[in-house]
C-alpha cells in the first residue's frame, strides 16, 4: 500500500525540491542541497559518454515519488519482494521498495560496536554531523544535470558507516526493488568506512513490472569513503527491465593505505550508463574493480571505469568482460589517470567484447594520461566474434553447436567471476548469466 505520492516529473523546480524535502521533515541544510541542485539542473547540460547520445533516452521519466508502508520484518513484505531477500542475509538487511525503504535490519552485536546501516534519509536525521560531512564529497551534484537532478530527488538510498578499528565479517545487503514504473526510483547510497575498518556490502538492484510498462529511469548515485587503512567490498548486480534506462554513477575516495573492491553485475534489459571512479588520494591506496555485462535485443549500453591516481605507490586493476548477443551496442571506456607527483604508482586495465551477432556492435576504448615519468602502466583491450575452430573442435568431441557456443561465453566470463571473493554474489551472478544468456 502506497502512502505518499508527491508530483516530481520534468522540469524539476526549486519549490518542488523544496516540498519534497520538507515532507521528509529533513533538516535546513539537505532542503537547501536540494533547492540548489534543482536551480542548478535547469541549465546544466547531461553527460555526453564517449560515443553514445543518452539524449536519446527517456531521461524525463522520473515519475513521482511514492513512500511505501514500511514492514517490522522480511516475512512481511509482499511475496515478489520476499522471494528476492538473500537467504544468507539473516540480521544485516534493508530493502528499498520504490522512492522509501520499507525495511532496515541490524544485528545488536554491529550496533553495540558503533555500526551504522540504515536508509540516508533516516541517517540525514539521526546522525546529522557523520551525512552532511560526506554528502556529496566523492562526487560534485552540479557536475552535470543528471547528478544535479538526482541531488534535487534523490529518496530512500543507504548509509553505511564502520567505526575505526571496526571489522565486519558477514556482508551488509540491500535489496534496492521497483514494482511500479510510475515511481520515482533514485536511491542515493553512503559509505564511510573510518579508519583500519573492514566492510562488504552487497545489492541487488531489481525491477518487476511486467509486460507493457512505460518508460521509467532508475538514477543513483554511490559515494564510498575509505579512510586510512580502511578496505571496503562494494558488490552490486543490476537486474532492470527493458523498459528502464539505468543511470550509475559510483565514485570512491581512497586515502592512505585504502582499498576499495569494485564487483559490478550490469546484466539489466534496458539502456545503460555505468560510471565508476576510484579516486586514489593517498599513498599506498588500492583499487580493484570487474565489470561483467552482457548485451541483448536492442540496447545501448555504456560502461566506463576510471582510476585517478594522486597517491605515491598507488595501484589500481580494472576488468570489464561483456558479451553482445543480438542487435546490443557497449561502448567499454577504461580510463587511468595518474596525476604529477604520484610517483611509483601501477595502473592497469583489460578490456575484452565477445559478439555472438554479426549485428552486435562492440568498443573497448583503454585510454592512459600519465603525467608522471616513474611510473607502470599498461592495458589489452579486445574485440572479436566466437572462435569458429573452438566450435568446431568441440563439435567434433560430440558437444551440440549450442552447448560449445555456451562453453566458451563461459570461459570468456568465468576468469572474472571466479576471481569474486563473495560465494553469495559469485552464484547470483552465474544464475543471471544463465538466464541473459538463454542457456
Amino acid at each position: 500500500m502506497l502512502n505518499m505520492s508527491t508530483q516530481t516529473n520534468s522540469p524539476v523546480n526549486q519549490s518542488l525540491a523544496d516540498a519534497l524535502s520538507r515532507s521528509k521533515q529533513e533538516p535546513a541544510w539537505l532542503t537547501a542541497l536540494r533547492t540548489e541542485a534543482a536551480e542548478a539542473a535547469q541549465t546544466l547540460e547531461w553527460p555526453k559518454p564517449e560515443k553514445m547520445n543518452i539524449t536519446r533516452w527517456n531521461l524525463d521519466a522520473f515519475g513521482q515519488h511514492k513512500a511505501s508502508d514500511k514492514v517490522a520484518d522480511v516475512s512481511a513484505l509482499p511475496e515478489a519482494v520476499k522471494e528476492l531477500v538473500p537467504a544468507e542475509a539473516s540480521a544485516n538487511l534493508l530493502v528499498q521498495r520504490n522512492s522509501g525503504v520499507v525495511l532496515s535490519q541490524l544485528s545488536e552485536e554491529l550496533r553495540s560496536k558503533g555500526v551504522i546501516f540504515t536508509d540516508l534519509e533516516t541517517a540525514a536525521r539521526e546522525h546529522e554531523d557523520l551525512v552532511k560531512a560526506h554528502l556529496f564529497t566523492a562526487i560534485n551534484k552540479n557536475e552535470d544535470k543528471l547528478t544535479a537532478l538526482h541531488a534535487a530527488l534523490w529518496s530512500g538510498g543507504v548509509f553505511v558507516y564502520v567505526p575505526k578499528n571496526v571489522e565486519v565479517e558477514l556482508p551488509l545487503q540491500a535489496l534496492l526493488y521497483s514494482d511500479d514504473a510510475e515511481a520515482t526510483f533514485a536511491p542515493h547510497i553512503l559509505i564511510v568506512a573510518d579508519s583500519h575498518s573492514r566492510v562488504t556490502y552487497v545489492d541487488n538492484v531489481i525491477t518487476n513490472f511486467g509486460e507493457g510498462a512505460a518508460a521509467s529511469i532508475h538514477q543513483s548515485i554511490v559515494e564510498v569513503i575509505v579512510k586510512p587503512g580502511a578496505q571496503v567490498q562494494f558488490a552490486t548486480i543490476h537486474q532492470l527491465g527493458q523498459s528502464v534506462s539505468d543511470l550509475t554513477l559510483r565514485r570512491a575516495v581512497i586515502e592512505n593505505d585504502g582499498r576499495i573492491e569494485w564487483i559490478i553485475g550490469d546484466l539489466q534489459d534496458g539502456n545503460i550508463l555505468s560510471d565508476t571512479l576510484s579516486v586514489l588520494k593517498g599513498n599506498g591506496s588500492t583499487s580493484d574493480a570487474k565489470v561483467i555485462s552482457i548485451g541483448s535485443g536492442s540496447q545501448k549500453m555504456s560502461l566506463t571505469t576510471q582510476a585517478v591516481h594522486f597517491g605515491k605507490s598507488s595501484d589500481s586493476n580494472m576488468v570489464t568482460r561483456a558479451v553482445m548477443k543480438e542487435q546490443g551496442t557497449a561502448i567499454i571506456n577504461g580510463i587511468t589517470k595518474i596525476e604529477k607527483g604520484a610517483t611509483k604508482a601501477n595502473g592497469v586495465q583489460t578490456e575484452k567484447v565477445l559478439m555472438l551477432s554479426p549485428q552486435a556492435r562492440g568498443d573497448a576504448n583503454p585510454i592512459l594520461l600519465i603525467d608522471e615519468d616513474d611510473v607502470t602502466a599498461g592495458h589489452a583491450a579486445s574485440v572479436g566474434q566466437v572462435n569458429p575452430e573452438q566450435i568446431f573442435y568441440l563439435m567434433s568431441r560430440g558437444i551440440s553447436k549450442q552447448e560449445a557456443e555456451r562453453l566458451i561465453i563461459h570461459g570468456f566470463l568465468t576468469p572474472v567471476v571466479s576471481e569474486i571473493p563473495i560465494e553469495a554474489v559469485r552464484e547470483r551472478l552465474h544464475k543471471l548469466l544463465e538466464r541473459k544468456l538463454g542457456s
